[in-house]
């Protein structure tokens, strides 16, 4: 008999535990869903476009392992520097998307020729809402904030996403609290 009051004790502590946990949990909690659109590459040369954009989306969908919003990608390159607000509010209401970003992926040039690049990188992220007004923008060099000399050049685009995202998040902490939060 004391089995039973006991483990029917014990039952009722977690069930009430679970359901004021339950309670607790509002509408801030849904999963956000976040559009990319392929990054801007400058220099604006062929050969360095597809790996770049393959290590851009790694570092992003590593990123986005642990947190609780949902990465969508584009499949289109818009313009960093001339955003139509209207494009991003079409692409966010197809995709059924809550922020959009767009990126740039600056390679520096080193030496006297056309095609002589270092492997450092400067990548440049403007975040918009849905209703396609910028919340927030954020950039990281790799040479200056990493310190980096050497390394592959993939890893340096991995490093500035990184800290991209980072300094976007950071930057979605300052802001009132009355604005979404990614």
């Amino acid at each position: 008999m004391k089995k039973i009051i006991f483990f029917t004790a014990v039952t009722t502590f977690l069930f009430i535990g679970f359901t004021s946990v339950k309670a607790q949990r509002n509408a801030d909690d849904k999963i956000k869903k976040v559009l990319y659109f392929n990054p801007e590459v400058e220099p604006d040369i062929d050969e360095i476009k597809d790996p770049t954009n393959s290590a851009f989306f790694d570092a992003v969908t590593d990123n986005f392992g642990d947190r609780k919003n949902k990465m969508l990608r584009a499949e289109v390159q818009v313009p960093f520097d001339s955003i139509d607000k209207q494009t991003i509010v079409d692409y966010c209401h197809n995709n059924d998307a809550d922020f959009a970003i767009v990126s740039k992926v600056r390679y520096f040039k080193v030496g006297f020729g056309k095609y002589v690049f270092s492997n450092q990188v400067v990548v440049s992220m403007k975040l918009f809402g849905s209703d396609g007004n910028l919340v927030t923008e954020t950039d990281h060099d790799t040479y200056r904030k990493n310190m980096r000399l050497l390394g592959s050049t993939v890893n340096s685009v991995k490093l500035g996403t990184e800290g991209a995202i980072k300094g976007i998040i950071k930057k979605l902490r300052k802001l009132k609290p009355t604005e979404a939060e990614l």
